[in-house]
């Protein structure tokens, strides 16, 4: 099942990236579920757990502008118009899945969204990747550790 995963988030990243791109170019026919159909059919015969994919996809698109925000303050070097698409996208999915996907551990998280960055992007992408999202990482877990305050 990992691998299938694996395979999921590649296909979510390139729905991903494909609607993003087209969005930002104007595209009004671009259709989400024409995309994400076109590529699960491409890898029909490889991948199990469309469910996962698809679910991916949604979640990521429906809560982007939230992500982005939380996003922002951990890379203030680089606001999110100047981040590689490529590398801003995988960012969305590695956050959406530490923030959603509690079935999944956040270490494998952090690694797969790395492999991501180093497969699709550029020479210091996972680097990058693997800072911002071992930040969000420790800032969840001092939020957990954090005693609640008496009132």
């Amino acid at each position: 099942m990992a691998s299938n995963r694996h395979l999921g988030r590649i296909i979510a990243l390139q729905t991903l990236y494909e609607v993003d791109f087209r969005r930002d170019l104007g595209d009004e026919e671009c259709d989400v579920d024409e995309v994400l159909g076109r590529n699960l059919t491409r890898y029909a015969k490889l991948i199990k757990d469309v469910d996962f994919t698809t679910n991916l996809v949604k979640g990521v698109l429906n809560k982007s502008a939230k992500l982005d925000k939380i996003l922002q303050p951990l890379a203030p070097e680089w606001p999110l118009n100047q981040i590689a698409r490529i590398d801003l996208v995988v960012l969305r999915i590695g956050l959406y899945e530490l923030s959603n996907e509690k079935d999944v551990p956040p270490k494998v998280v952090i690694n797969e969204a790395v492999e991501l960055a180093k497969a699709f992007g550029s020479a210091n992408s996972s680097k990058f990747i693997n800072g911002v999202l071992g930040t969000v990482l420790v800032n969840q877990q001092a939020i957990i550790k954090k005693p609640k305050s008496k009132k």
